[in-house]
């Protein structure tokens, strides 16, 4: 039933259209390589989507990926939700490399998923981690660089954070939203690329705006998590201009930031 399918605006069909672009451009390199590449998506919801605009079924990112020619050895989806899960496996068919998990992929990745992509068995992946808000815990990034292996694409949800942690007055945010912002940075460090030293009228410490968190975030995956390279992520913006979340890319290899920067610069 088409019902069972979420919304989505403009925004996420641009991405879409990146993940796609990329996707391609990676299975057809690594296709010609003595390696075995995945693709995963923890985040991966019914696999396809409702265009706000056209109101028609729009291919999600695990469709897309098992239309892409040459094929992914192996394809891991894993959601939350079991209706998503059901829709996912009927997708796969009766294709025996889909995996799909019902789970929270904070904790299937990590145990069940990133295990079959390790560099030193001559494997790659593909992760789209595309949550809708701050539900993607740094573990999983971190271990995602350490392994040398994973390319990642992250959604960085500046929404949620501007609505429930990002606050001018940081002393009203409810404790259990700077949990969850912890998870998702990894530490309190977050803090301290968010507001300066200094003090408003009010006596608050004086915010610095969300490009300084964006980068310092950006810094983070390069220098704690080690990707080799983290382009500059691309806003994803709604019809109004504003900005729902940044798009990031993160790679060990020169050839997939050339790739990526040339997808996000047509855009």
């Amino acid at each position: 039933m088409n019902s069972e399918l979420d919304e989505i605006g403009p925004w996420s069909e641009v991405k879409l259209e990146i993940l796609n672009k990329y996707a391609r451009a990676y299975s057809a390199i690594l296709s010609k390589k003595p390696l075995r590449y995945i693709y995963i998506d923890g985040f991966a919801g019914a696999g396809q989507h409702i265009s706000r605009n056209t109101r028609e079924v729009v291919e999600g990112s695990p469709q897309i990926a098992l239309n892409i020619t040459p094929r992914f050895h192996e394809y891991h989806f894993v959601d939350l939700n079991p209706t998503r899960t059901s829709r996912l496996r009927e997708l796969g068919g009766d294709r025996s490399n889909v995996h799909v998990y019902n789970g929270d992929c904070n904790e299937v990745l990590l145990s069940e998923v990133f295990p079959r992509a390790r560099y030193e068995d001559h494997c790659r992946a593909l992760c789209i981690l595309d949550p809708y808000g701050l539900h993607l815990n740094w573990d999983v990034m971190y271990t995602a660089g350490r392994m040398k292996s994973v390319e990642l694409f992250i959604n960085f949800p500046v929404m949620d954070m501007n609505m429930n942690v990002l606050w001018n007055n940081p002393e009203k945010v409810d404790a259990s939203q700077k949990v969850r912002m912890n998870a998702f940075w990894g530490d309190e460090s977050w803090w301290e690329a968010t507001y300066t030293t200094e003090a408003d009228l009010f006596g608050y410490p004086v915010k610095t705006g969300i490009d300084s968190v964006v980068q310092a975030f950006r810094q983070r995956l390069k220098k704690v998590a080690g990707f080799g390279y983290v382009p500059e992520p691309m806003p994803m913006r709604n019809s109004k201009g504003g900005i729902v979340y940044y798009l990031f890319f993160a790679s060990q290899v020169a050839t997939a930031d050339k790739i990526i920067k040339d997808i996000f610069r047509k855009y």
